[in-house]
C-alpha cells in the first residue's frame, strides 16, 4: 500500500484551496477524499443573484499564490467572461459563479477522489502513519488509504435549536432551502427562524414571490435587530494573523466570551440586502398592508406539529419583556446556522488528540491538534481558537499556507507575519 505524505478528508473550499496549491508540488503527495460525487457548496442556498460577502480576490489561491492556474480570474479568462466581470464592476461574485468556480479548479486536480466515504481512522504505530478506511459510494467496497500526516475539512452540520429536536412534520433547514421551495410557496402561512445572512435571504426570496402566492409570511430573530455584518476596514483587520496570535492566546473562557460577542463580524446581515428588504416591504405597502411580520428579541421555547391540519404551533417568548405567546405556521424554516461536530470516524484514534474544556478540538496557532502538533490539522471548525478568521474564505489561502509549510517543512508560499496597521494588545515593552 502506498503511504502518502498526507490524507486530506472532506472537500468544502478549504480543501479544495489545499489541493490547489499542492498540486504543483512534486515533493508533496496527497489525496483528497470526499464523499459526494463532486464538488457541491451549499447548493440549497444557490438563489438567484445573490453574491458571496467576500471579494474575488479570496478565492482558492490568490492570497497564497496570484501566479497560480487555479485563480478565479483564470476561471474568468477560461471561460470567456473577464471582460463582462470587468465591466460589471464587482468585486463580489455571484455565489452559484463561485461554486462553478470550483468545479472548475477541481475538474483540473489529480489528488481528488470523488466517492469516498470514510468510515474510521486508526494509527499504526509500527510505521507511524493513519491508516484510512473509506466505503466506495458506487459500489460498496472498502478501501484503505496510508499516509503520515492527516487534514481534516469535513465541514459543518446544520444546526437546530433544542426546541426543534425530534420536531415531526416537514420543517426544512436552510441547507435544503432550494429543494423545498415550491413546496413551501403553496403553504398559507411561512415562519422564518434565525438572524444571518442565510435567513435574510431565505425571507428577500419568500418576500419576493408573497403576492403571487398570497401567504403570511414571518421572521422570528432572537437577536434584538437585525443587526448588519460589520464590514468597515480597520474591523476587517480582525481577519488577520495578528489578530489569530492575539486571540490564540488568550484563556479559553475569554475567547469564548469574545466569540459570542463578535457575531456580528461573520454573521450580520449584509447591509445592501437590510435595505433590500425594506425598500420591498414599502413597495409593497403602497398596494396593501403586507401579510408579513417581523419579530425581533424572541426566542422559539417549544414547538409542536399537528399532523390533521399541518401546521406548528410556536411556543416563542420575547426577551426584553419576558412574554410568551405563540405563533402558528404551515411552513417552517431553521435559518439558525451550523456546527462543526467531532467527525465519529475519528473514535480509533482520539486518544491522540487534543480537546479543550468544552469537548471541541484544541487547535494549536499551526492548526494542529494532535498531541504532537505535527500530524493532523484542522480546516475551518476553530473560531473558538483562532477568532472570526478561521469561517472567512479570505483566510482560506492563508491558513493552506501554513499548513503546507507544516506538511513540507519549508514556506513554499510566504507566510503573512503582520498586516494590520492596529495593535490588539498592551504594546510589548510598554507594559508597567
Amino acid at each position: 500500500m502506498t503511504t502518502h505524505d498526507f490524507i486530506a478528508i472532506g472537500l468544502g473550499p478549504f480543501n479544495l484551496g489545499l489541493a490547489c496549491l499542492t498540486e504543483p508540488l512534486d515533493d508533496l503527495d496527497g489525496v483528497f477524499l470526499e464523499r459526494g460525487s463532486s464538488f457541491d457548496w451549499h447548493p440549497g442556498m444557490m438563489l438567484p443573484g445573490v453574491t458571496l460577502q467576500v471579494p474575488f480576490l479570496a478565492d482558492l489561491v490568490t492570497l497564497a499564490d496570484p501566479t497560480s492556474p487555479f485563480s478565479f480570474l483564470n476561471f474568468l479568462k477560461q471561460r470567456g467572461r473577464i471582460y463582462p466581470f470587468y465591466i460589471r464592476e464587482s468585486f463580489f461574485p455571484l455565489r452559484r459563479e463561485y461554486n462553478e468556480y470550483c468545479r472548475w479548479a477541481a475538474d483540473g486536480l489529480t489528488s481528488i477522489r470523488f466517492g469516498h466515504d470514510v468510515q474510521a481512522v486508526r494509527y499504526g504505530e509500527t510505521d507511524s502513519s493513519y491508516v484510512v478506511t473509506s466505503r466506495r459510494t458506487d459500489s460498496g467496497e472498502l478501501v484503505e488509504h496510508r499516509a503520515r500526516k492527516l487534514v481534516l475539512g469535513t465541514g459543518s452540520t446544520p444546526y437546530l435549536p433544542p426546541a426543534a429536536h425530534g420536531l415531526a412534520g416537514d420543517a426544512v433547514h436552510n441547507a435544503d432551502y432550494l429543494r423545498h421551495r415550491s413546496a413551501l410557496h403553496a403553504k398559507r402561512s411561512i415562519t422564518v427562524i434565525g438572524s444571518g445572512q442565510s435567513a435574510a435571504e431565505v425571507y428577500a426570496d419568500l418576500l419576493s414571490e408573497r403576492e403571487t402566492h398570497g401567504y403570511q409570511l414571518n421572521w422570528v430573530t432572537r437577536s434584538p435587530r437585525f443587526f448588519p455584518l460589520e464590514y468597515t476596514k480597520l474591523t476587517l483587520e480582525m481577519t488577520s494573523p495578528d489578530y489569530i496570535d492575539y486571540f490564540s492566546a488568550l484563556p479559553e473562557d475569554d475567547r469564548y466570551r469574545l466569540t459570542t460577542q463578535q457575531k456580528s463580524l461573520s454573521k450580520g446581515i449584509n447591509a445592501d440586502l437590510i435595505n433590500d428588504i425594506f425598500d420591498e416591504l414599502y413597495a409593497q405597502s403602497l398596494l396593501s398592508a403586507p401579510t408579513t411580520r417581523l419579530l425581533t428579541g424572541t426566542t422559539l421555547e417549544h414547538a409542536t406539529h399537528d399532523v390533521e391540519s399541518g401546521s406548528y404551533v410556536l411556543g416563542l417568548r420575547h426577551g426584553e419583556q419576558g412574554r410568551a405567546f405563540s405563533l402558528e405556521t404551515e411552513g417552517l424554516i431553521f435559518a439558525t446556522g451550523y456546527h462543526h461536530p467531532i467527525p465519529d470516524f475519528l473514535a480509533p484514534i482520539r486518544d491522540r488528540l487534543r480537546f479543550d474544556g468544552r469537548g471541541r478540538f484544541d487547535i494549536a496557532r499551526n492548526y494542529s491538534v494532535d498531541d504532537a502538533g505535527n500530524s493532523v490539522f484542522v480546516q475551518s471548525a476553530g473560531e473558538h481558537v483562532h477568532s472570526v478568521s478561521s469561517p472567512d474564505l479570505g483566510m482560506g489561502a492563508y491558513r493552506n499556507s501554513c499548513i503546507v509549510r507544516e506538511l513540507t517543512g519549508r514556506e513554499h508560499y510566504p507566510v503573512e507575519k503582520s498586516i494590520a496597521f492596529q495593535e490588539f494588545g498592551a504594546p510589548a515593552g510598554m507594559i508597567s
